[in-house]
């Protein structure tokens, strides 16, 4: 028989899993609770740098998760993500501000959707997050929020159509 680097066979490793669905509703609520107490045993002993550490990562992957899907949700947006980044470990937004050397009334546009980060905004997110939220993933937020504008204003787009003249014709063809 086979055996791993623990010198474990591969019989022994499968006879150590526990299944579930083999214990009895006794068990099977005794192991839950065990389960319980380890999981509140192990929160009690993260620090706060630790779980502000989590969230940080957490919120990246939702935010990276979100950009890479093919669905718009206009509760993801920038602002709302920038939203959720600052309460993570700032009460008000003034202190957040000052923090990136951005003026309260500008970070307030951005958050209540009235203007776009600048660049410099983003990468001082970046900075912020220790590197952790990349200013390439705040950045692919913005840009599909902007692709869904793009492709849903119509009205837009008829008023732009009469500035457009000498459109191209093509006339293809079969070989």
């Amino acid at each position: 028989m086979k055996t791993n680097e623990n010198k474990f066979t591969i019989d022994e490793l499968a006879d150590s899993v526990i299944s579930t669905n083999s214990l009895t509703p006794e068990e099977r609520k005794l192991a839950d609770a065990e389960l319980a107490e380890a999981r509140r045993k192990n929160r009690e002993g993260i620090t706060g740098d630790q779980q502000l550490y989590a969230k940080v990562l957490q919120l990246r992957f939702l935010m990276e998760d979100y950009a890479k899907s093919e669905v718009f949700d206009k509760e993801l947006s920038f602002a709302s993500f920038l939203r959720k980044y600052i309460r993570l470990n700032y009460k008000v937004n003034k202190k957040f501000a000052n923090d990136i050397s951005l003026k309260e009334a500008e970070l307030s546009l951005i958050l209540n959707r009235h203007r776009l980060p600048n660049e410099k905004t983003i990468v001082r997110l970046e900075l912020h997050s220790n590197n952790m939220i990349p200013a390439i993933s705040w950045y692919r937020i913005l840009e599909k929020e902007k692709e869904h504008e793009l492709q849903s204003n119509t009205a837009f787009k008829e008023k732009q159509n009469k500035h457009v003249k000498n459109r191209l014709h093509f006339e293809l063809q079969e070989v």
